[in-house]
């Protein structure tokens, strides 16, 4: 089943990602479709993030923003999120102004392979893991000791996970790997 969905998504991302979005910008590579994250599958990433009020929490590729709603309604959060689709950012603000959040949550439209990570304590994925690999230098060059990166469905190669967890939700199981920064290497 999970494989199944694996190949599903990678197809998407083969088909979609060559053609040109509405509000793309032009130059940015499009990493990977949109797929939502169901709700109950968004909290238990923050819970297993062990997210606190006023940490800041980054979700690269944030879709219709649900993860930084999420992390700034229940956990009293701040939260940036970075998307390419215009649409998407459109969506997500929107709904982020229509809940009052806008002080606490902002939403980019660019290219989350160049967004500045530094002020994140939570990083927050659901990226194939080939996109994985090309964030972990980021990660690993701009997150500080204890910050935490949860990634839905797809590992990070080459790093041990602190918890993996998987859950049930909209018909199917989903697997969720915490990752916990160890020192930088300077």
């Amino acid at each position: 089943m999970i494989m199944r969905y694996r190949l599903a998504l990678l197809s998407a991302v083969l088909t979609v990602g060559a053609l040109p979005q509405f509000g793309q910008i032009v130059g940015v590579e499009r990493l990977a479709p949109y797929v939502p994250s169901p709700q109950p599958i968004v909290e238990r990433m923050l819970e297993l993030a062990e997210l606190k009020p006023d940490e800041v929490v980054y979700d690269l590729g944030c879709g219709d923003g649900r993860i930084l709603i999420t992390a700034a309604r229940d956990f009293q959060a701040k939260a940036v999120g970075v998307e390419l689709d215009g649409r998407l950012v459109k969506q997500a603000r929107d709904q982020v102004n229509r809940l009052g959040l806008a002080d606490r949550v902002s939403v980019i439209q660019g290219d989350l392979m160049k967004v500045d990570l530094k002020p994140a304590d939570v990083v927050t994925v659901y990226l194939l893991t080939s996109v994985n690999d090309r964030l972990k230098p980021a990660f690993e060059n701009s997150l500080r000791k204890g910050a935490r990166v949860v990634s839905h469905d797809f590992r990070i190669r080459g790093w041990k996970p602190a918890r993996v967890e998987t859950v049930r939700a909209s018909n199917r199981d989903h697997t969720i790997y915490l990752y916990v920064m160890p020192p930088r290497k300077d």
